[in-house]
């Protein structure tokens, strides 16, 4: 056996082994990979949780400030949150929901506290001037500017509600008939009648 023999007969033999090995530790990767372990009644961060809970991705991020909205005679509403927090994840679809009905009469920005600079003091104009270190936390202003709902917690859809019919000028729930969104195809439903 010659000496060029025998190295190519052990490199044969080390690229077999090493490629083994590379196949057991994928192998190892694959199965010991446990799942994610973020989700919606957790603190831990899985992404924004608008898209991830609300799926609505149209919230974040908002089209408009709040000195925008202020300016712009529109109610706003704003919402603090934070992406790693149980309580914010699963108010997302209150939010969406709010925004379904309000959503293009009023301005909507959810606000990621962690995005608020700290300073030791804001202007009206600033989220972080209403922020009371709470998620989520929302904060209603009328035409105006004018704050008539500031609320912390997850606070009801129905409270929210009522506070924009006030804004608004709407009859109260009890007396109006439920609100429900309009089919896409308007026109097919009334042919299919």
């Amino acid at each position: 056996m010659t000496i060029a023999t025998f190295l190519n007969y052990w490199r044969q033999i080390f690229a077999s082994c090493l490629l083994t090995l590379f196949a057991a530790l994928s192998c190892l990767l694959i199965v010991g990979t446990p799942p994610a372990l973020a989700g919606i009644n957790d603190d831990n961060f899985d992404g924004n949780i608008y898209v991830l809970y609300a799926g609505n991705g149209s919230l974040v991020p908002s089209k408009v400030t709040l000195a925008q909205s202020l300016k712009g005679n529109k109610p706003t509403l704003l919402v603090f949150y934070v992406d790693d927090s149980r309580d914010s994840k699963q108010y997302a679809t209150v939010v969406s929901h709010i925004q379904q009905f309000y959503g293009r009469a009023a301005d909507i920005i959810p606000v990621d506290v962690d995005s608020i600079p700290a300073k030791s003091t804001y202007e009206p104009t600033e989220p972080g001037y209403y922020y009371k270190g709470f998620v989520p936390q929302v904060v209603l202003f009328d035409q105006s500017g004018k704050e008539v709902l500031n609320g912390k917690g997850q606070v009801p859809f129905e409270q929210v509600d009522d506070a924009f019919r006030k804004v608004f000028n709407l009859q109260p729930r009890s007396e109006s008939g439920e609100l429900k969104q309009r089919v896409v195809n308007e026109f097919n439903t009334e042919l299919a009648k």
